[in-house]
């Protein structure tokens, strides 16, 4: 592993990494907040899932997370959104390929090869991390943005147990029905629609929910509402009775000027959950 920058941050230290994946095949880079309470021992975890032509940089930079995290004593992830390299398979729309990996394993080709962000986020690494820094991955939390919001979600309803709660902003809720999902869904895992249901919140939710507390927030004034639908989430979360906060916040839009505007809220709801018990 490469450090490619690191500064005082609220206390702490934000720093840049940059490692070769043995699960993209490519080299890899993420951003990490450390609180001034990693000094002493392993602190909790907080992974961000940035959205479509998105960087590990785009959240880092633009949330305002760090010193709402460092009030917490919670460390912050920021991966990037896929692999990126010469090799690497892209695209020329924004919404797939490089920068648009949507957190999944991807079955077809050319994508197979490298777009393997499932595995990344969940197993290869937290295990780097956990090797190299001082974070407890017994408390670990998911949050994300747009094509993160959906990762989260998905990542915390398909690997129970994993994650102590889940939030996002302005998710990608519905993907098999919406063009933000429906067109990378036939690239990366093939036509058999049977397959992408692992990867649709909305329908994670209606067959098996989430086993711990969930917080959502989208803007009225989204431009892109009608491809995140997040009233079918709303819907599937009230028919499980799902432990849910799920809110549309008015005349907010799908910028990190919503995020930012929200990520006390986000930092606080997951610090109750990873400090519980």
């Amino acid at each position: 592993m490469e450090t490619k920058s690191e500064h005082a941050c609220f206390g702490g230290i934000q720093g840049v990494y940059t490692h070769a994946s043995e699960a993209t095949g490519t080299d890899m880079t993420f951003g990490l907040f450390l609180p001034a309470e990693a000094k002493d021992g392993p602190v909790p975890v907080l992974w961000y899932l940035s959205g479509l032509t998105c960087t590990h940089e785009n959240a880092m930079t633009k949330a305002g997370a760090q010193g709402w995290a460092a009030e917490q004593g919670i460390a912050l992830v920021f991966p990037d959104t896929s692999p990126r390299g010469d090799g690497v398979a892209d695209d020329e729309a924004f919404d797939m390929g490089q920068g648009a990996g949507f957190y999944l394993n991807a079955r077809q080709e050319p994508w197979a090869k490298h777009f393997q962000m499932w595995d990344y986020i969940a197993e290869e690494l937290p295990t780097l991390i956990g090797a190299e820094f001082a974070v407890d991955l017994e408390r670990q939390s998911i949050t994300g943005h747009s094509m993160g919001g959906h990762g989260a979600l998905t990542l915390a309803m398909g690997l129970p147990g994993l994650y102590r709660s889940v939030s996002a902003f302005s998710p990608i809720c519905n993907p098999t029905n919406s063009d933000w999902g429906r067109k990378q869904f036939t690239g990366y895992l093939g036509k058999d629609e049977g397959k992408w249901a692992a990867h649709d919140a909305s329908l994670l939710m209606a067959e098996q929910g989430f086993d711990g507390p969930m917080l959502v927030d989208t803007g009225t004034s989204d431009q892109f509402l009608d491809l995140l639908r997040p009233e079918t989430l709303a819907e599937a979360a009230a028919k499980r009775r799902q432990q849910s906060i799920i809110r549309m916040q008015p005349g907010y839009d799908h910028s990190y000027f919503f995020v930012s505007s929200f990520m006390e809220d986000h930092v606080t709801f997951h610090a109750e959950a990873l400090y519980a018990g």
